[in-house]
Parts: structure tokens; sequence; C-alpha cells
């Protein structure tokens, strides 16, 4: 069982536990943004709320521990009320990935704060500090692929002209197939995904570490 896992099996509860905070606040910060924006939507439908069980996708948490990256329930937002539309669609896109580099940053700070304080960051606590930075940095890499209906698509939906726009939203459903596709297809993910992770995570982890290490010590 454990040869289908992105984790070994020591790890998933770390993994789940991980999970739990990433997609909550992730999806939380889509929501509130959207809210503070004047989009009502998505507190109409509960998701305005730290409570996982109105955030958690059944299929992308499964992925995530199979794949190493997955999603959560999108949030509903409308458009139709934002005084900004481009400006307020781009930040509601941004928060979520947003929030989960916050949280890796809040790993970070955690265990540098600790060993600064005299603490001996080992064993199991060491195990989980890694999986909860590690996994954050790849949900904060993922969400932000050019991909729909990933958030970083989103962005560039919104950042471009009304043409360019029109013509991105009557292919999306083709856009979708993609990703599905490479998501999915072991071969195709192994060229395409997995070599993008393979060196912009452990940058972006690196420079995450570099800079709070800097900061305590």
């Amino acid at each position: 069982m454990e040869g289908f896992l992105a984790y070994p099996l020591k790890w998933i509860p770390y993994v789940a536990i991980t999970l739990v905070f990433a997609f909550t606040l992730h999806e939380f910060a889509h929501a509130y943004v959207a809210y503070k924006f004047g989009d009502e939507t998505a507190k109409k439908q509960g998701r305005l709320t730290l409570n996982p069980m109105q955030h958690l996708d059944p299929f992308g948490t499964i992925l995530i521990l199979i794949a190493g990256f997955g999603w959560a329930r999108p949030v509903p937002v409308n458009r139709y009320f934002f005084k900004k539309p481009r400006l307020a669609g781009i930040l509601v896109s941004a928060a979520g990935p947003l929030s989960n580099l916050l949280l890796a940053c809040v790993g970070f700070i955690v265990g540098y704060g600790l060993s600064r304080m005299g603490f001996n960051i080992t064993g199991n606590f060491n195990d989980f500090l890694n999986i909860f930075i590690q996994l954050n940095i790849v949900l904060f890499i993922f969400n932000l692929l050019p991909l729909p209906p990933l958030d970083g698509y989103r962005i560039i939906e919104d950042l471009a002209p009304n043409d360019v726009r029109a013509k991105m939203t009557q292919y999306e459903q083709y856009g979708v197939l993609v990703f599905l596709i490479l998501v999915l297809i072991p071969p195709l993910n192994a060229m395409t995904i997995q070599p993008l992770f393979g060196v912009v995570i452990p940058w972006v982890s690196s420079v995450l570490s570099n800079f709070f290490y800097g900061v305590f010590f």
C-alpha cells in the first residue's frame, strides 16, 4: 500500500494534519477577501469559516496523499458584486496561495524560534515541521500554475485585456482537461510538473530558510 503513496506511511498523520490547516486557511482566505470586496456569495454558502469540513474536497485530499499535491473545494466567487472586478479578482485569487506561504513561514518561525530558545527539535516534531513547511510551499507553488482551474490562471485572466480574456474563457474547458492530464498521467507529470517542482520548491524553501535563520541567529 505504501508504494502508492507520495509519503511514507508513518508520515500520513502529519500530512493529514497539515492539509486540514493548509486547505482550510487557503479557502477561508479566498472567501474573506471576496467578502471584504463586497461579494457575500461564499458567506451565504457557509464558506466564510475556519471549519475544515466546509472546505475539504475528498478527491483533492486523496490525490495529495498519492501524487503529492491536490486541492480543496473551490470557494464560489461572484465578480458582479466587486466594485473593482479586476483588482478584487486578482487579490481574491492570490489570497489562497499566499495563505499557504504564510503557513510555511509560521513553520519556519516555530522551528527556528524554538531552537533559538534552546529546544532541541528532533524526532516526530521535526518530521511534522518539515512536512508542514514543504507541503504548504508545494500548495503555494502548485496553485500559482497558470492552468485552469488554479489560482494562477485566474490571476492571469484578470490581468489580460478583455479580448484575450474572452478567448481564455472560451477555451477554459480544454485547459482544465490539459491540467487533469498533466496531473493524473504519470509520464506527463514526470516530464512537466515534477521537474518544475524539483527546482522551484527547493529554491523557495531555501530562500525562506535562510531568511528566518538570519532573523533568529
